[in-house]
Formats: C-alpha cells, sequence, structure tokens
C-alpha cells in the first residue's frame, strides 16, 4: 500500500562525499557532455552516440545531436549487465533520478525526476499511456524490465507536447521490434533469496512482415520488508508472469500498420500485522495500434489508438482499484529545409473504478510544434491547449534554444510550463474534493555540454516552480473526518546536475552528481524521501575476455514526512559486475549488490535487500 513521507534537512554523509569529490576529479579531468545531455549512466557497454534517434523531446524521431532537451537513453545491453530486478533500480543509476519503495520489488515504488512527485511523469509503453487515476502516476512496480528493449528519459516539464502529467518530465518505454533474419534468444538467473528469472523470445522480419514476441518469469522468497514490532517476521517475496507481442505490415513503402501488446501479472506479499499476510495483485496492459504513412519526402502523419490498463487489488483484505487509459492521436511532422513543423490532434479518456467511484473524464487537445536547425543554431518552439470535461481549457507552451559555442561545446536555454489534473481519486475518494483545480508549473533551466568522441561532460541548472500543489492536510469539507486532499501547497525543484563519461587507459569511467533542493515553499521544509545530494559513479574495462566493473551509488538524508521529523540516513553502496561470452552464442553475468551489506531504508520502517548475489547466463545465436 502506498506509504507518504516527507522532507528536511540534508547531512550528506561521509561516502557521498568522497563520491562528490572522485566526480568533481573526474570531470575536472575531462568531462563531456552529450547533446541533450542523454548521457548513459549505469554500468555500460556504449554511450549513446550523437545519430542516436530519439522520440521523447519532441514526440517525434530526432537525432541526439538536434536535441536541445535534457535526455537520457538506456539500451538492451546496459538493462542486462544491471542484473536490476525491476526498472526503477535501472532509472536510479541515471542522472536526476531517485527512487523510494515500500520493501523489496513488487511493492509500491516512487520515481522522483529532478525531485518532482511520482505523479508528475509521464509514462508511456510503445506510445500507450500507463498512469494510475487512484494513486496518480506509473504503477512502476508493475512494468516488466526483462521485456524492455530501450528507455529514454526526458527530464524536465513536457507539457506543451504530452499534455496533462509531465510536470517533471516523461519516460518512453520501447520493446523489441523484428529485425532481418530470424534471432531467438532464452536468459536464466539465479541469485540470493531465493530469485529465479527466466526469459525467452523470438523476433525477425521477413518480406513485408515483422515480429517479436517474449515471455518472462521472475520469483524471489525475498526477505522480510518490516522488520518492526507489530509485524509479521516472515519473508516477504514476489512472482511476476509477463509478455508481449509486437507485429509490424509494411503495406508499401510509404504505409505502415503496427500492434503492440505488454501485459504483466505482479503478485507480491506485505505484512498487515502481526502474523497477518496479504497479498497486491498488480495487473498492467498496454495494447496499441499505429497506422504511419510517409506521403512524400517531407511529409508524414501517424494515427495511433491506445489503450492502457492497471488493475491493482489486494487479498485477503478486500481492495480493488482499476484505470482505464484510451488515448487517439493524430500526429503530423512536415519538413522544409532547415525547418520542422509538427501538429497533433489528441484525445484522452479515462476511467476509474474504485468503489464506491465509477468515474470518467476526457481531455481534447491540438498541439503545435516548430524547430530549426541550421549551422551553430537549434530553435524549438511548443505550445498546446488541452480541453479538459471538467476543468475546461488549459495552455501550456516551451521555448528551447541551443548554441553551439564550437564543435565541442554547446549551450542551451529553455522555458516552459506544465500542468496535471486532479486524479478521479482525489476529485471523488472520501477524502476527495471534487472543486479541485490542476497542479501547475513554470521551469526555466541552463545547459553546457561538451562532446568529443566518447567522452561527454554535461551541466544543467534548472527551477520549476509548481502551484495549487495537491496535498493531504486536515479535514475539511470531504467526507472524511480524518484529512482532505486540496490545492494547499507549493513547491519548487532547483538544483544542478552534472554527468560525465571519460575513457584512459582502457577503463570507462561515468558518473554524475545532483546538487537539489526540492522543497515546500509555504513551510521551507525538505519534500518526503528526497535528498538534496545524490550521485552515482562507475568505471569498467576489459581484461582476459571479462568485462569487470563497479559502481557506487550514494545519497544523502532525507526525511519521511512533510513536518521533517522523521530522519532517513544517508547510504552509499558498491556494486561489482563482470561478465563475458562462454561461447560464440552464450553470454554469463555475475553482480554482487551492497558490497557492504549496508542497512539503510528508502522509506521509513521498511527494509531493502542486503547483500545481494546474481548469477545469469543467456543464448542469443549470432
Amino acid at each position: 500500500m502506498k506509504n507518504f513521507p516527507l522532507p528536511a534537512r540534508l547531512a550528506v554523509p561521509l561516502n557521498l562525499r568522497l563520491g562528490v569529490l572522485a566526480l568533481a576529479a573526474l570531470t575536472a579531468s575531462t568531462v563531456q557532455a552529450q547533446e541533450g545531455s542523454a548521457t548513459l549512466l549505469a554500468q555500460n557497454l556504449r554511450a549513446p552516440s550523437l545519430a542516436d534517434v530519439v522520440v521523447a523531446a519532441t514526440r517525434t524521431p530526432q537525432p541526439l545531436a538536434d536535441l536541445v532537451a535534457d535526455v537520457s537513453i538506456v539500451d538492451r545491453e546496459t538493462i542486462e549487465a544491471s542484473g536490476a530486478t525491476g526498472l526503477a533500480d535501472v532509472l536510479a543509476r541515471l542522472p536526476g533520478v531517485e527512487i523510494s519503495r515500500n520493501g523489496g520489488p513488487g511493492t509500491t515504488t516512487s520515481v522522483f525526476l529532478r525531485g518532482a512527485e511520482s505523479r508528475f511523469t509521464a509514462v508511456y509503453i510503445d506510445g500507450v499511456r500507463i498512469d494510475s487515476q487512484s494513486t496518480g502516476g506509473a504503477g512502476w512496480e508493475a512494468i516488466p524490465l526483462s521485456l524492455i528493449e530501450r528507455i529514454e528519459v526526458l527530464r524536465g516539464p513536457a507539457g506543451a507536447v504530452y499534455g496533462s502529467d509531465a510536470l517533471g518530465g516523461v519516460v518512453q518505454i520501447f520493446t523489441r521490434r523484428g529485425e532481418a533474419g530470424v534471432a531467438p534468444y532464452v536468459g536464466v538467473g539465479v541469485g540470493s533469496r531465493g530469485t529465479y528469472k527466466m526469459d525467452a523470445g523470438i523476433s525477425g522480419a521477413n518480406g513485408t512482415l515483422d515480429y517479436a514476441l517474449g515471455i518472462a518469469r521472475d520469483e524471489s522468497d525475498g526477505f522480510n520488508a518490516r522488520p518492526i514490532a507489530g509485524q509479521n517476521p516472515d519473508a516477504d517475496g514476489y512472482r511476476s508472469t509477463s509478455g508481449n507481442a509486437r507485429l509490424g505490415l509494411q503495406i508499401n513503402a510509404a504505409h505502415r500498420i503496427e500492434g503492440t501488446l505488454l501485459a504483466n501479472d505482479i503478485n507480491s506479499g506485505y505484512d498487515n500485522g502481526l502474523g497477518k499476510d496479504d497479498r497486491n495483485q498488480h495487473r498492467l496492459h498496454a495494447l496499441g495500434l499505429h497506422w504511419q504513412a510517409q506521403w512524400s519526402a517531407n511529409y508524414k502523419t501517424r494515427l495511433s489508438v491506445t489503450d492502457g490498463r492497471d488493475q491493482y487489488e489486494t487479498s485477503p483484505s478486500p481492495y480493488l482499484t482499476e484505470t482505464k487509459l484510451r488515448g487517439y492521436l493524430l500526429q503530423n511532422e512536415w519538413r522544409y529545409g532547415a525547418h520542422q513543423f509538427t501538429a497533433a490532434l489528441e484525445r484522452r479518456e479515462d476511467h476509474l473504478t474504485n468503489a464506491p467511484i465509477d468515474r470518467s473524464r476526457s481531455q481534447d487537445a491540438l498541439a503545435l510544434g516548430y524547430g530549426y536547425q541550421a549551422g551553430a543554431h537549434t530553435v524549438q518552439l511548443n505550445a498546446r491547449h488541452d480541453s479538459d470535461s471538467e476543468f475546461g481549457g488549459k495552455g501550456t507552451g516551451s521555448v528551447s534554444y541551443g548554441y553551439a559555442i564550437t564543435p565541442q561545446w554547446r549551450a542551451t536555454a529553455s522555458v516552459g510550463t506544465a500542468f496535471r489534473a486532479p486524479t478521479l481519486y482525489h476529485r471523488f475518494s472520501d477524502y476527495g474534493l471534487a472543486s479541485l483545480q490542476p497542479e501547475t508549473s513554470r521551469n526555466a533551466e541552463i545547459g553546457l555540454r561538451w562532446a568529443q568522441g566518447s567522452n561527454t561532460f554535461s551541466v544543467v541548472a534548472y527551477r520549476n516552480r509548481v502551484r495549487n500543489l495537491i496535498a493531504y492536510g486536515a479535514a475539511g469539507s470531504c467526507v472524511s473526518p480524518w484529512g482532505c486532499y486540496g490545492n494547499t501547497a507549493r513547491a519548487v525543484y532547483e538544483g544542478v546536475t552534472l554527468a560525465g563519461a571519460y575513457r584512459i587507459a582502457g577503463v570507462n569511467l561515468r558518473g554524475s552528481i545532483d546538487l537539489q533542493n526540492p522543497r515546500d515553499t509555504a513551510t521551507g521544509k525538505q519534500l518526503a524521501r528526497r535528498a538534496k545530494r545524490h550521485a552515482t559513479l562507475g568505471a569498467d574495462t576489459q581484461w582476459a575476455g571479462w568485462t569487470l566493473g563497479a559502481e557506487v551509488q550514494a545519497s544523502g538524508q532525507r526525511f519521511d514526512e512533510a513536518a521533517n521529523t522523521r530522519v532517513l540516513g544517508g547510504y552509499g553502496l558498491v556494486n561489482l559486475y563482470a561478465s563475458t561470452r562462454l561461447a560464440r552464442d552464450y553470454t554469463v553475468l555475475v553482480r554482487l549488490d551492497n558490497l557492504a551489506d549496508k542497512d539503510y531504508q528508502l522509506a521509513r520502517t521498511y527494509a531493502t535487500a542486503g547483500r545481494t548475489f546474481y548469477v545469469g547466463l543467456k543464448w542469443a545465436p549470432q
């Protein structure tokens, strides 16, 4: 179940200070910044190239070199090398990302982009919007990592492109797409605490038809997630069964139809008192049908019809909530020399069933965009108007500019607005108020980036102010005598993110550090479960046919609730990994996470995994 925490003063532990010094030495030495600040951070075999194509920034494919936005890319190689169980664990190794979790994998998980609330990140799977109209935001724990091929993370508001929800950023997730030939794969892995993973699939293309199919099963006995008095001292395990399918038909040179499906059923345990256990049953599906037409060399359109569903149920304690999202998008793109024009019509329909709530709403939108890239100059303008069936009209806009100082150095600046409509639960539950207004934000940021070959460095400074922030407060005019939601808070998310990667003497070095101050401007308190400083550092090298690597994740002090009275101490984790090709078609990965068996918490009274060992074997014919 959700556990809502809060912020406070930050004390930086010694291991974080050492991490900061190490990163400073790295960045002073030669740091690099890629266009779009898309630095691949995690134990990595390949940094993103400026030729990589990204869709998260403008919703249309663009080379990374043409972006002004702050974007990171994670590919399949990086995901596999991570040995991570959950998507959030991979994202936590990127710049500007923190996570919180009520126990182990499979339990309620939050992802904070630049310190913004978890509900302020818009999440898409193969173009299908994922959200919960009950809790607000994506159910991160229900998105199966094993079936993901690529992740794009856009940091910063994008309301002028995506509409409601993208106050903190956007995460675009993509599954595998079939390519020429036939490519089967099978992977198995075992780890500490009875952890077992299996995934298999096949993809390919033959003439006009391409396909990709995959299945995955993850299980773990888990650990005692709530080692406190009054709770059952047993292990709280989980099991996850997921699958995906992607089928494309190239009708002719100009027209393509594609269908996508991803589904997951995750069942995890949690304590509900002494000797009492409940089960979370979380079901997710993302279904999409897409038609693309290239009418001329300069003009193309994309029509998408999507259906996303998020169902969360507990037993034997009875609770059930289900969100259904239907989406329709007609995207037009026209290029003329150095100019790019986009126009989109979009409709979104939300429905929440959470007894006694049975409510729907819709939003219709027109979005316009203009991009210019020539010589040293890059300009991106976006404007959007959303008409909500309950709130009326809401306009958002953004202006971004990039200037190439030299072939290696580039400066960027942008301003933009965004909003999130209150969830149906916020408005119509016993704790809700029908009169709640959308949360709104204004963001400004500047960046400086340097790239030379595979070496990069970036520094981005931002300030994002949010008004009408919805918070749970004292009893009021809602039905509940315990407390009500209200537009009672304001927040500011401001900070600086540094990221770098450098190769020296056969060793790949990478790192990022975030210095931020996410706070409630009414009280001056630090926002819950977010640190003022967090960092990642990593290095890998090749030796005798092996890839050997190490990484450090460090976070400063946080607070578990708004009053900033309950402290979550800072922590530093050291992880080691190694991989090698055993034969032409077989690869083995070995990981040891939390080497020092650090005892730390991401949410008060909830434990985290200690030292964890994992070994995986993958067969993929070359």
